[in-house]
Protein backbone atom coordinates (compact mmCIF):
# COMPACT_ATOMS: atom_id res chain seq x y z
CA UNK A 1 0.00 0.00 0.00
CA UNK A 2 1.00 3.64 -0.40
CA UNK A 3 -0.28 6.71 -0.34
CA UNK A 4 1.35 8.21 -4.00
CA UNK A 5 -1.08 10.65 -5.34
CA UNK A 6 -1.84 9.83 -8.70
CA UNK A 7 -3.73 12.30 -11.62
CA UNK A 8 -6.10 10.63 -13.89
CA UNK A 9 -6.47 12.41 -17.63
CA UNK A 10 -9.08 13.03 -18.70
CA UNK A 11 -10.74 13.34 -15.51
CA UNK A 12 -14.86 13.01 -16.90
CA UNK A 13 -15.70 9.18 -17.80
CA UNK A 14 -18.99 9.76 -19.46
CA UNK A 15 -17.25 11.40 -22.74
CA UNK A 16 -18.26 9.39 -25.93
CA UNK A 17 -16.05 10.99 -28.73
CA UNK A 18 -13.29 8.18 -29.83
CA UNK A 19 -9.49 7.79 -29.20
CA UNK A 20 -7.07 6.64 -31.72
CA UNK A 21 -7.04 3.31 -30.50
CA UNK A 22 -10.85 2.52 -30.64
CA UNK A 23 -11.78 3.29 -27.27
CA UNK A 24 -13.99 6.42 -25.77
CA UNK A 25 -11.70 9.30 -24.62
CA UNK A 26 -12.16 8.55 -21.05
CA UNK A 27 -12.28 4.69 -21.48
CA UNK A 28 -9.39 4.24 -18.96
CA UNK A 29 -10.71 6.08 -16.82
CA UNK A 30 -12.71 3.42 -14.42
CA UNK A 31 -10.01 0.59 -14.32
CA UNK A 32 -7.27 3.57 -13.61
CA UNK A 33 -9.48 4.59 -10.63
CA UNK A 34 -9.80 0.84 -9.62
CA UNK A 35 -5.48 0.58 -9.94
CA UNK A 36 -4.97 3.40 -7.33
CA UNK A 37 -7.93 2.11 -4.55
CA UNK A 38 -5.89 -1.36 -5.41
CA UNK A 39 -2.44 -0.06 -4.59
CA UNK A 40 -3.83 2.03 -1.75
CA UNK A 41 -2.38 5.05 -3.66
CA UNK A 42 -4.85 8.00 -3.87
CA UNK A 43 -6.38 10.31 -6.81
CA UNK A 44 -6.06 14.15 -6.51
CA UNK A 45 -6.57 16.68 -9.03
CA UNK A 46 -3.38 17.79 -11.20
CA UNK A 47 -1.19 19.74 -9.07
CA UNK A 48 2.36 20.17 -7.23
CA UNK A 49 1.70 16.82 -5.17
CA UNK A 50 1.21 14.92 -8.77
CA UNK A 51 3.96 12.39 -9.09
CA UNK A 52 2.20 10.14 -11.61
CA UNK A 53 -0.31 11.01 -14.80
CA UNK A 54 -2.65 8.17 -15.94
CA UNK A 55 -3.55 8.80 -19.74
CA UNK A 56 -7.16 6.97 -19.57
CA UNK A 57 -7.88 7.43 -23.26
CA UNK A 58 -7.96 10.27 -26.23
CA UNK A 59 -6.45 13.39 -24.31
CA UNK A 60 -5.48 16.70 -26.22
CA UNK A 61 -2.06 16.28 -26.74
CA UNK A 62 -1.50 20.22 -25.91
CA UNK A 63 -3.29 19.49 -22.39
CA UNK A 64 -0.47 16.60 -21.01
CA UNK A 65 2.50 18.35 -22.14
CA UNK A 66 0.97 21.35 -20.32
CA UNK A 67 0.43 19.02 -17.55
CA UNK A 68 3.79 17.46 -17.81
CA UNK A 69 5.70 21.06 -17.83
CA UNK A 70 3.62 22.68 -15.28
CA UNK A 71 4.09 20.00 -12.97
CA UNK A 72 7.70 19.26 -12.10
CA UNK A 73 6.88 16.21 -9.60
CA UNK A 74 5.41 14.28 -12.30
CA UNK A 75 7.85 11.34 -12.44
CA UNK A 76 5.71 8.61 -14.32
CA UNK A 77 3.26 9.33 -17.26
CA UNK A 78 1.16 6.10 -18.02
CA UNK A 79 -0.02 6.05 -21.48
CA UNK A 80 -3.05 3.72 -22.59
CA UNK A 81 -2.17 2.23 -25.65
CA UNK A 82 0.45 -0.15 -27.21
CA UNK A 83 1.67 1.95 -29.45
CA UNK A 84 2.74 5.14 -28.82
CA UNK A 85 3.14 7.24 -32.48
CA UNK A 86 0.06 9.24 -31.54
CA UNK A 87 2.23 10.58 -28.70
CA UNK A 88 5.55 10.90 -29.77
CA UNK A 89 5.73 14.73 -30.63
CA UNK A 90 4.42 15.12 -26.61
CA UNK A 91 7.24 12.74 -25.11
CA UNK A 92 9.79 14.22 -27.06
CA UNK A 93 9.24 17.65 -26.34
CA UNK A 94 8.54 17.04 -22.59
CA UNK A 95 11.60 15.03 -21.76
CA UNK A 96 13.21 15.92 -18.65
CA UNK A 97 15.45 13.85 -16.50
CA UNK A 98 13.48 11.99 -13.69
CA UNK A 99 10.67 11.77 -16.52
CA UNK A 100 9.40 8.23 -17.36
CA UNK A 101 6.84 7.40 -19.86
CA UNK A 102 4.92 4.28 -19.82
CA UNK A 103 2.58 2.73 -22.38
CA UNK A 104 0.82 -0.79 -22.65
CA UNK A 105 2.87 -2.83 -24.61
CA UNK A 106 2.77 -6.27 -23.82
CA UNK A 107 -0.63 -6.19 -21.73
CA UNK A 108 -2.90 -6.62 -24.60
CA UNK A 109 -0.53 -9.07 -26.42
CA UNK A 110 -3.26 -12.07 -25.58
CA UNK A 111 -6.03 -10.61 -27.20
CA UNK A 112 -4.59 -9.01 -30.15
CA UNK A 113 -2.43 -12.15 -31.07
CA UNK A 114 -5.76 -13.97 -31.09
CA UNK A 115 -7.46 -11.72 -33.73
CA UNK A 116 -4.28 -11.91 -35.81
CA UNK A 117 -4.74 -15.57 -35.84
CA UNK A 118 -8.44 -15.80 -36.32
CA UNK A 119 -7.95 -13.05 -39.23
CA UNK A 120 -5.06 -15.64 -40.19
CA UNK A 121 -7.37 -18.46 -40.64
CA UNK A 122 -10.27 -16.58 -41.95
CA UNK A 123 -8.08 -15.19 -45.01
CA UNK A 124 -6.85 -18.46 -45.59
CA UNK A 125 -10.06 -20.15 -46.09
CA UNK A 126 -11.43 -17.19 -47.99
CA UNK A 127 -13.99 -16.49 -45.71
CA UNK A 128 -14.13 -12.99 -46.36
CA UNK A 129 -15.71 -14.18 -49.69
CA UNK A 130 -17.87 -16.78 -48.33
CA UNK A 131 -19.49 -14.50 -45.73
CA UNK A 132 -19.96 -12.00 -49.00
CA UNK A 133 -21.80 -14.90 -50.44
CA UNK A 134 -25.46 -14.80 -51.75
CA UNK A 135 -25.59 -18.31 -53.42
CA UNK A 136 -23.86 -22.06 -53.18
CA UNK A 137 -20.71 -21.79 -54.63
CA UNK A 138 -19.06 -24.90 -55.78
CA UNK A 139 -15.39 -23.31 -56.31
CA UNK A 140 -12.92 -24.44 -54.24
CA UNK A 141 -11.27 -22.10 -51.79
CA UNK A 142 -9.07 -22.28 -48.90
CA UNK A 143 -5.40 -23.06 -47.33
CA UNK A 144 -4.62 -24.67 -44.57
CA UNK A 145 -2.38 -23.05 -42.27
CA UNK A 146 -1.09 -26.57 -41.29
CA UNK A 147 2.62 -27.32 -42.14
CA UNK A 148 2.49 -23.08 -43.74
CA UNK A 149 5.43 -20.80 -43.54
CA UNK A 150 4.13 -17.77 -41.06
CA UNK A 151 6.60 -14.67 -41.10
CA UNK A 152 6.23 -12.44 -38.04
CA UNK A 153 7.37 -9.04 -38.21
CA UNK A 154 7.76 -7.64 -34.90
CA UNK A 155 8.97 -9.88 -31.78
CA UNK A 156 7.11 -7.56 -28.99
CA UNK A 157 4.43 -9.03 -26.88
CA UNK A 158 1.68 -9.42 -29.64
CA UNK A 159 4.39 -11.18 -32.03
CA UNK A 160 5.52 -13.20 -29.15
CA UNK A 161 2.26 -14.44 -27.80
CA UNK A 162 1.35 -15.19 -31.71
CA UNK A 163 4.42 -17.21 -31.73
CA UNK A 164 3.26 -19.76 -29.16
CA UNK A 165 -0.87 -19.95 -30.66
CA UNK A 166 0.56 -20.95 -33.59
CA UNK A 167 2.26 -24.36 -32.52
CA UNK A 168 -0.31 -26.68 -32.65
CA UNK A 169 -0.61 -25.86 -36.35
CA UNK A 170 3.27 -27.52 -37.02
CA UNK A 171 4.26 -24.44 -38.64
CA UNK A 172 7.33 -22.93 -39.35
CA UNK A 173 7.95 -19.37 -38.13
CA UNK A 174 10.45 -16.59 -39.21
CA UNK A 175 10.51 -13.88 -37.03
CA UNK A 176 11.44 -10.19 -37.82
CA UNK A 177 13.34 -8.28 -35.32
CA UNK A 178 14.78 -4.46 -35.37
CA UNK A 179 17.91 -5.26 -33.32
CA UNK A 180 19.51 -8.99 -34.23
CA UNK A 181 18.39 -11.72 -31.35
CA UNK A 182 16.68 -14.94 -30.94
CA UNK A 183 13.52 -15.25 -30.95
CA UNK A 184 12.94 -18.36 -28.68
CA UNK A 185 10.80 -21.03 -30.08
CA UNK A 186 10.94 -19.72 -34.40
CA UNK A 187 12.69 -21.54 -36.56
CA UNK A 188 14.49 -18.64 -37.51
CA UNK A 189 14.97 -15.15 -36.55
CA UNK A 190 15.98 -12.36 -38.96
CA UNK A 191 16.88 -8.36 -38.67
CA UNK A 192 14.25 -6.05 -40.80
CA UNK A 193 17.20 -5.42 -43.25
CA UNK A 194 16.68 -9.07 -44.49
CA UNK A 195 13.11 -9.07 -44.77
CA UNK A 196 12.96 -9.31 -48.83
CA UNK A 197 14.86 -12.14 -48.10
CA UNK A 198 12.17 -14.07 -46.51
CA UNK A 199 9.27 -12.34 -47.98
CA UNK A 200 8.48 -14.66 -50.87
CA UNK A 201 9.29 -18.01 -48.55
CA UNK A 202 5.83 -17.10 -46.55
CA UNK A 203 2.17 -18.13 -46.86
CA UNK A 204 1.45 -15.78 -43.99
CA UNK A 205 2.92 -12.46 -43.16
CA UNK A 206 1.49 -10.70 -40.43
CA UNK A 207 2.89 -7.20 -38.85
CA UNK A 208 2.81 -6.50 -35.43
CA UNK A 209 5.12 -4.27 -35.70
CA UNK A 210 5.60 -0.57 -33.60
CA UNK A 211 4.89 2.12 -36.44
CA UNK A 212 8.26 4.49 -36.44
CA UNK A 213 9.81 6.95 -38.77
CA UNK A 214 11.27 4.02 -40.25
CA UNK A 215 8.83 1.51 -40.46
CA UNK A 216 6.18 3.78 -42.05
CA UNK A 217 5.00 1.76 -45.43
CA UNK A 218 7.31 -0.90 -44.18
CA UNK A 219 5.20 -2.94 -47.07
CA UNK A 220 5.11 -0.82 -50.30
CA UNK A 221 4.60 -2.19 -53.80
CA UNK A 222 8.09 -3.61 -53.62
CA UNK A 223 7.48 -5.99 -50.99
CA UNK A 224 4.32 -7.19 -52.12
CA UNK A 225 5.24 -8.17 -55.24
CA UNK A 226 7.97 -10.22 -53.42
CA UNK A 227 4.96 -12.13 -52.09
CA UNK A 228 3.58 -15.49 -53.05
CA UNK A 229 0.04 -14.43 -54.89
CA UNK A 230 -1.45 -16.79 -52.85
CA UNK A 231 -0.21 -15.70 -49.62
CA UNK A 232 -2.25 -13.66 -47.14
CA UNK A 233 -0.85 -10.51 -45.32
CA UNK A 234 -2.40 -9.54 -41.76
CA UNK A 235 -2.23 -6.55 -40.02
CA UNK A 236 -3.09 -6.13 -36.23
CA UNK A 237 -0.33 -3.27 -35.07
CA UNK A 238 -0.86 0.58 -37.07
CA UNK A 239 -2.34 0.96 -40.50
CA UNK A 240 0.86 3.30 -41.15
CA UNK A 241 2.78 -0.01 -42.00
CA UNK A 242 1.66 -0.93 -44.87
CA UNK A 243 1.07 1.43 -48.19
CA UNK A 244 -2.72 1.09 -48.42
CA UNK A 245 -2.37 2.46 -52.17
CA UNK A 246 -0.20 -0.26 -53.01
CA UNK A 247 -1.96 -2.69 -51.23
CA UNK A 248 -5.18 -2.18 -52.99
CA UNK A 249 -3.73 -2.51 -56.29
CA UNK A 250 -2.04 -5.82 -54.74
CA UNK A 251 -5.84 -6.87 -54.13
CA UNK A 252 -7.21 -5.99 -57.19
CA UNK A 253 -4.80 -7.34 -59.13
CA UNK A 254 -4.57 -10.90 -57.44
CA UNK A 255 -0.84 -10.24 -56.96
CA UNK A 256 -1.76 -11.99 -53.09
CA UNK A 257 -4.04 -13.96 -52.17
CA UNK A 258 -5.81 -11.89 -49.32
CA UNK A 259 -5.37 -9.63 -46.72
CA UNK A 260 -6.50 -9.16 -43.06
CA UNK A 261 -6.83 -6.02 -41.60
CA UNK A 262 -7.62 -4.67 -38.28
CA UNK A 263 -5.60 -1.49 -38.41
CA UNK A 264 -5.63 0.64 -42.16
CA UNK A 265 -4.35 3.98 -43.37
CA UNK A 266 -6.88 6.10 -43.57
CA UNK A 267 -8.06 5.64 -40.33
CA UNK A 268 -11.52 5.64 -39.22
CA UNK A 269 -11.32 4.32 -43.05
CA UNK A 270 -13.95 6.33 -45.41
CA UNK A 271 -17.39 5.00 -46.77
CA UNK A 272 -16.64 4.18 -50.18
CA UNK A 273 -13.22 2.97 -50.08
CA UNK A 274 -12.07 0.62 -52.34
CA UNK A 275 -10.73 -1.97 -49.20
CA UNK A 276 -14.69 -1.87 -48.42
CA UNK A 277 -15.40 -3.55 -52.02
CA UNK A 278 -12.62 -5.44 -52.22
CA UNK A 279 -13.15 -9.13 -52.31
CA UNK A 280 -9.96 -10.15 -50.86
CA UNK A 281 -9.68 -8.10 -48.28
CA UNK A 282 -11.46 -8.75 -44.58
CA UNK A 283 -11.73 -5.86 -42.19
CA UNK A 284 -12.17 -5.40 -38.64
CA UNK A 285 -12.64 -1.73 -37.06
CA UNK A 286 -9.19 -1.64 -34.95
CA UNK A 287 -11.50 -3.82 -32.65
CA UNK A 288 -8.60 -6.61 -32.02
CA UNK A 289 -8.61 -5.50 -28.54
CA UNK A 290 -12.39 -4.01 -27.20
CA UNK A 291 -12.69 -2.48 -23.95
CA UNK A 292 -14.10 -5.38 -22.08
CA UNK A 293 -11.12 -7.20 -22.69
CA UNK A 294 -8.00 -4.35 -22.41
CA UNK A 295 -9.79 -2.69 -19.13
CA UNK A 296 -8.65 -5.29 -16.38
CA UNK A 297 -5.29 -5.64 -18.52
CA UNK A 298 -5.15 -1.98 -18.38
CA UNK A 299 -5.84 -1.60 -14.47
CA UNK A 300 -3.48 -4.12 -13.89
CA UNK A 301 -0.71 -2.40 -15.58
CA UNK A 302 -1.47 0.90 -13.85
CA UNK A 303 -1.64 -0.63 -10.60
CA UNK A 304 2.07 -2.55 -11.51
CA UNK A 305 3.45 0.81 -12.01
CA UNK A 306 1.83 2.43 -9.35
CA UNK A 307 3.53 -0.15 -6.96
CA UNK A 308 6.63 -0.03 -9.05
CA UNK A 309 6.89 3.97 -8.28
CA UNK A 310 6.07 3.95 -4.80
CA UNK A 311 8.57 1.46 -4.20
CA UNK A 312 11.73 2.84 -6.52
CA UNK A 313 11.66 -0.64 -8.38
CA UNK A 314 11.38 -0.85 -12.53
CA UNK A 315 7.92 0.67 -14.02
CA UNK A 316 6.88 -2.42 -16.75
CA UNK A 317 6.33 -0.79 -20.21
CA UNK A 318 8.93 1.66 -20.45
CA UNK A 319 8.83 3.82 -23.97
CA UNK A 320 12.12 4.33 -25.63
CA UNK A 321 11.06 7.62 -26.73
CA UNK A 322 14.21 7.67 -29.58
CA UNK A 323 12.90 4.43 -30.90
CA UNK A 324 9.53 5.67 -30.69
CA UNK A 325 8.09 2.04 -28.80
Amino acid sequence: MTDLAVTVLPAAADSAARGDAGQTDAWGAAPARRAIAGAGAREVPLGDETRMIVVAGGVDQGELRRAIDEHPGVSVVQLPSAGVDAYLETMRGARRDGLVFTSAKGAYSAPVAEHALALTLATLRSLQIRARATSWERAQRGISLNGGHVLIIGAGGIGTELLRLLQPFDVEVTMVVRTAREVEGAARTVTTDRLDEVLPAADVVVVAAALTEGTTSLIGADRLAAMKDTAVLVNIARGGLIDTDALVSALAEGRIGAAGLDVVDPEPLPDGHPLWSEPRALITPHQANTDVMTEPLFEGRVQANIEALASGGEPVGVVDVDAGY
